[in-house]
């Protein structure tokens, strides 16, 4: 019975996910459910990103937490429309929450919608919500066995970013270990060493990123 209603949980979510895609294609604008655990630097990659893109793209973002707004909070300084999520206890974003907030934006003005799911390495990977594409972050602290002990995060995302790598020389991190795990669970995984406080590497990910966003758009 419990395999039964989680399928039928994910198949209607998986429906609903359908429906917003299609609202976003309509709209020609791309969308990245960006997934972490709790304090990996989600919210500081999407405050780097929307620095470096904002002249280029016209950017809205959806915060995802337990509770609390203090996440938006720090994307609404940006001048960036925003909308948090509070699920109450739920460990991840799905579908019908984004719908909720449509409401809240006028996709007519939205070249990329942002939004940054709630901590967690396991739920946050079965829920679509309508995405061009899933992303992942790891940050050093956290250790180099998290593709092992979590591997669908690393098998449904198409980038992976490595952060807090100016922690290197702190932390027991193995690095090497960290992407070829990585990439043997997902060979096309594109892997980026970043530091979202001293900006290292975010040039790689801002590149790739618009080479997405453009190609979509044609």
């Amino acid at each position: 019975m419990k395999v039964t209603v989680v399928k039928n949980v994910l198949d209607a979510n998986n429906r609903i996910a359908e429906e917003n895609r299609k609202l976003f294609d309509q709209h020609k604008m791309f969308v990245i459910n960006l997934m972490s655990s709790p304090g990996a630097g989600k919210t500081s990659l999407v405050e780097r990103t929307i620095v470096a893109l904002r002249d280029k793209y016209r950017i809205a973002v959806i915060e995802g937490d337990i509770q609390d707004t203090f996440d938006a909070d720090r994307i609404a300084k940006l001048d960036i429309p925003v909308v948090q999520i509070n699920t109450g206890g739920a460990c991840h974003i799905d579908g019908n929450m984004i719908r909720e907030t449509f409401p809240a934006f006028d996709f007519s003005k939205v070249d990329l919608l942002i939004v940054e799911n709630v901590g967690n390495l396991v739920c946050p990977a079965e829920f679509k919500v309508g995405e061009n594409i899933k992303v992942m972050l790891l940050s050093t602290p956290e250790g180099a066995d998290k593709p092992a002990k979590y591997p669908l995060m690393f098998q449904e995302s198409s980038a992976l970013l490595i952060n807090k790598i100016d922690l290197m020389r702190y932390v027991d991190f193995d690095l090497e270990k960290a992407k070829r795990d990585s990439l043997a669970l997902n060979n096309d995984l594109k892997i980026f060493e970043v530091s979202c406080k001293t900006g290292t590497g975010l040039e790689g990910w801002i590149d790739w990123l618009t080479k997405q966003i453009d190609a979509f758009k044609k």
